[in-house]
Order: C-alpha cells, then sequence, then structure tokens
C-alpha cells in the first residue's frame, strides 16, 4: 500500500511528505507540483485560465494515474479538493490514508495572501476558506485510516512504524495519533488486532520486544480468554476482577512482583484488560522505579472509548475512589472490538454508558447515531476514542477543557464510594451520574431521553442500596473539590458541555433525591 498523505489545504502534506519518504526510505510525489509539471505553469493559473471543472479533471487523471503506478510505501501529497472525486476516493480504497488535521484558522494563516493576491485560488475570502473546511473535514475523516494532528517540522519520523504496521492490516484497522503535552503515542483500532494478531504485532509494536521485556497485569477472566494473544512475557500478573482490586494492596503485589521477577526500566508492562486493570498497571507503571512503558490493551468498552487515553492512572481508597494517582501516558493502546463479543450484555450495557458519556460532550455525528441507540462498534469507538485525544491534546492535566470528561462522573463516583464499590458497575453509576447532571443543567427532556436510552439497555435509573446522606457526604470527598465546593460539568445541549460550575446545596440534594425517589 501507498501512504496517502490528504487534509485541506494549508496542513502541511507536501512538507510531511518528504518527511515520512526519508523515515520510511521511500520515494514522496506531490500531486500539486506533479500538475504544476504537467500544466507548465501553477495551479492558481491554471484556475484562473480552465476554471475549476477543467483544472478538477485534469487532477482526478493525475492522481487517479500516481495511485496506480506508486510502489508501496510510496508517500503521495494529494491536493485538498481531489477527494471531491469518486473517482479518486475509489482508487484510495486500500491504500494507507492519512489525514493532516490542521484547523480553519491555522490554515488560513499559512496559505491566505502575503500582499501580492491569495496565494491559493481558493483562498481568497476569509468567511468562505472557513465555509469550505468546514464543508471538507468530515469528507476527510470518511476516507482516512489514520488521523495526524499537527506536528512540528521533523517529528514525523515517529509515525513510520505505525504506519508500516497500519499498512499490513490490509485495511482493517485504523490509526489515531494521539498527543499531549508530556507525550504521544500511536492507537491502533481495528477488528481482529488482538483476536487474531495479537502475538504479531505486539512483538514489534509499539515497542520492540528484543530490547524490551513484556511484562503483563491482567484479571483472572481476562488472561484466561485472552492471556496467549499477547505473545510471551517475561511474567503475567493477575488481579481478581472487579472495581475492589484497585487498592492499594493489588499495586504493592504488582510492584512486588515486577522486582522478584528482575523488570527494569527498559522494559515495558502491558495492560491487558478493563479500566480497572488499566487504572492499575498504568499506577504501577507510572511508580516503579519512577516510570516505565505501558502499553494498553483494552478488552471492555470502558477502556475502548475512554479509560485506555489520556494517561490518567490510580487506585481508589476506602473513603473515595481515584483519590491517589499519577499522570502517565501510554507508550502505545491497541484497541481490538471484536472481543467484546466475549463479554456479558450487562457488561457491555455498563460500558455503553460512556459512549453516551462521550457523545453528550462530542455532539452532532456521533450524538446522533448513538442517541439513537447505535451500538459500541469499531465506527464508535474510533470517533469516542478521538474525542477524549482532542480534548486530552488541549488540556492534559485537568486544568480547564479535560474536565467536560467528568461528565456524570461526580455523583456517579459519589455513588460507587457511597456503596462501598460493590452494588454497581462503574458505567451503571456513571448513568445514574448523567441523570443527576441533566437535572442539574436543566435539561429534564434530554434527562428523559438518557433515561430511556438506559432503561433500554437494563441499566439502572433509580437509586437504591445508599442514601441521599451518604451520597452527599461522599460527593463532599470529591477529589475535584478545590474549596467549599464540587465543580460540576453541566450540559446546554450535547456538544455544548463546560465545566467548573457551583451548584447550590439544595439543587445538588433535590437531583440525588430525584434518583432515590
Amino acid at each position: 500500500m501507498a501512504v496517502v498523505l490528504i487534509g485541506f489545504m494549508g496542513a502541511g502534506k507536501s512538507t510531511a511528505a518528504r518527511e515520512l519518504a526519508d523515515a520510511l526510505g521511500q520515494r514522496s510525489f506531490d500531486s500539486d507540483e506533479l500538475l504544476a509539471e504537467r500544466f507548465g505553469h501553477s495551479v492558481a493559473e491554471e484556475f484562473e485560465r480552465s476554471g475549476e471543472a477543467a483544472f478538477r479533471a485534469a487532477e482526478e487523471q493525475l492522481v487517479c494515474e500516481l495511485l496506480a503506478s506508486s510502489a508501496p510505501q510510496d508517500v503521495i501529497a494529494l491536493g485538498g479538493g481531489s477527494m471531491l472525486s469518486a473517482r479518486v476516493r475509489e482508487a484510495l480504497e486500500g491504500q494507507t490514508t492519512v489525514l493532516l488535521e490542521v484547523d480553519a484558522d491555522t490554515a488560513w494563516r499559512r496559505v491566505s495572501g502575503n500582499g501580492d493576491g491569495p496565494e491559493r485560488p481558493l483562498a481568497a475570502d476569509r468567511d468562505a476558506f472557513a465555509r469550505l473546511h468546514a464543508e471538507r473535514e468530515p469528507l476527510y475523516e470518511r476516507i482516512a485510516t489514520a488521523v495526524i494532528g499537527q506536528r512540528p517540522r521533523g517529528g514525523l519520523a515517529a509515525l513510520a512504524p505505525s504506519l508500516a504496521v497500519l499498512g499490513e492490516t490490509g485495511g482493517r484497522a485504523r490509526l489515531l495519533w494521539a498527543r499531549a503535552a508530556s507525550g504521544e503515542y500511536p492507537v491502533l483500532i481495528g477488528e481482529g488486532l488482538l483476536s487474531e494478531r495479537g502475538p504479531e504485532i505486539l512483538e514489534h509494536w509499539p515497542l520492540d520486544r528484543s530490547g524490551s521485556r513484556a511484562f503483563c497485569v491482567s484479571d483472572g477472566n481476562v488472561a484466561e480468554r485472552w492471556g496467549t494473544q499477547v505473545g510471551e512475557t517475561a511474567l503475567q500478573i493477575t488481579i481478581a476482577p472487579g472495581e475492589q482490586s484497585k487498592n492499594l494492596a493489588s499495586a504493592e503485589r504488582v510492584w512486588s512482583a515486577l522486582i522478584g521477577a528482575g523488570m527494569t526500566r527498559a522494559d515495558h508492562l502491558l495492560a491487558l484488560g478493563g479500566g480497572v486493570v488499566g487504572d492499575l498497571a498504568g499506577f504501577c507503571a507510572a511508580t516503579y522505579q519512577r516510570g516505565i512503558p505501558v502499553v494498553h490493551v483494552p478488552t471492555t468498552v470502558v477502556a475502548q472509548v475512554d479509560s485506555a487515553y489520556g494517561g490518567k492512572t490510580g487506585i481508589d481508597l476506602p473513603a473515595a475512589k481515584n483519590y491517589v494517582g499519577a499522570y502517565h501516558q501510554p507508550a502505545g493502546v491497541l484497541v481490538d472490538p471484536a472481543v467484546l463479543a466475549t463479554l456479558p450484555e450487562a457488561e457491555l450495557a455498563a460500558g455503553w454508558v460512556e459512549v453516551l458519556k462521550t457523545a453528550l460532550i462530542a455532539g452532532g455525528e456521533l450524538w446522533e447515531r448513538v442517541g439513537a441507540g447505535a451500538e459500541a462498534d469499531g465506527e464508535v469507538i474510533f470517533a469516542c476514542a478521538r474525542t477524549k485525544l482532542r480534548t486530552v491534546a488541549a488540556d492534559e492535566r485537568d486544568g480547564g477543557r479535560r474536565q467536560v470528561l467528568n461528565l456524570g462522573h461526580t455523583v456517579g463516583h459519589a455513588i460507587e464510594t457511597a456503596t462501598g464499590y460493590s452494588r454497581y458497575r462503574h458505567g451503571e453509576a456513571v448513568g445514574l451520574g448523567l441523570l443527576a447532571a441533566l437535572r442539574l443543567s436543566g435539561l429534564p427532556e434530554l434527562r428523559d431521553r438518557v433515561a430511556e436510552l438506559l432503561a433500554a439497555r437494563g441499566l439502572p435509573v433509580s437509586l437504591d442500596g445508599a442514601s441521599v446522606e451518604e451520597v452527599l457526604e461522599a460527593l463532599g470527598r470529591d477529589k475535584k473539590r478545590t474549596g467549599a465546593e464540587v465543580p460540576f460539568v453541566l450540559v446546554q445541549e450535547p456538544g455544548d458541555v463546560t465545566p467548573g460550575h457551583a451548584v447550590p446545596a439544595s439543587d445538588l440534594r433535590a437531583a440525588v433525591q430525584e434518583l432515590a425517589s
């Protein structure tokens, strides 16, 4: 497969193609440069001479010829408008198609006029440019098999190994490149990546085991079903399934086992399991010898759509959930939606609440799908992961925007704490927390719709197992509290979710009381 770079004008595709080609040891091509050679003058001049329709016809012909004649792993940068051609889109099937993201403001700064008129024929008017960007982005996203955010010049070489693995999947996987202030890492999402090809992929990706031994943390159920699919490991440590294992005693057991097996900072840890395993293993990786790499292999819905990304790790204390932890970005995340088919229905339903939460935050197409009851398939998981990674890229350490990801979790965590982490699955408690958050947001109709979605999956929509007072007491110990009050995430509408809201004590009591009614 060729590596084909797509995206809006100003995304930096030409420069990126040269960098990637150098990293891969392959050739690079630029369709706009080749068109200019064929015309004998610039693309802008051809636009002016012949008009856009004639230009697009010539572009379509050249791009299809280029894709047909390319060698494996040649790197090709395509003009932003070439995706408008159905023939080009068909020719891209089977290629590794990489979307280089760029926001409209950055793109405009890069391509608008420098005093001598616009450098691009479609960059003459700022408002029209922004509208064109908004129109084309969904098209690019549907076509792309990999999505890469803006990176500094010279920073694309790190993508080469992941793009090579992506190309070997035969179009069965997609790649996200995660970025945060403290690190970046690849996320591979695709059917069969673990269940069919786990040992093969994890032997060399994202870390090469010839130089870094793999140690694995899992729970008993997951290890029995999928433990052999992570390949040979120096040690496999299993914990009991469930939130009750996410504690200091389990962390000490993992640390001691790693010391006993001689693990060094050159080695890495595999977190094979759901959110509990990921949080615990990530915390142990963050603290063992002051930090070792961790690779997440999530096997539950919650982990695949949320907890495996973003670097939050931690353990629970009896008094409060996730009270001890650290930020520690993974070295990579391998997501196989096929493994979800082995989960019990109740576990799938509880995990789906995290999909629902993410859709409320994202709004748009994701909310339309999830609000209509869509399952957590590969496309939904990809969209959820992308939503979270975009949020983390803007705010790694919960200083602002990332706090929206706590939607429903403030009351949800309090319910888990008040019921001793045993009455509700995490997703079930968060579902109740979403209902409380929507009541506090003053959105009774949306609350009713969410309650219907939860009930349709057999999830609880009322509280038992703890009193209102016990839940309110646990809320007072929430780790997000910075003063006398706990800040809440509230919703204006799907896609418009904001953190940091002070909520009157009487309103909070009423929202929890409504759950208990």
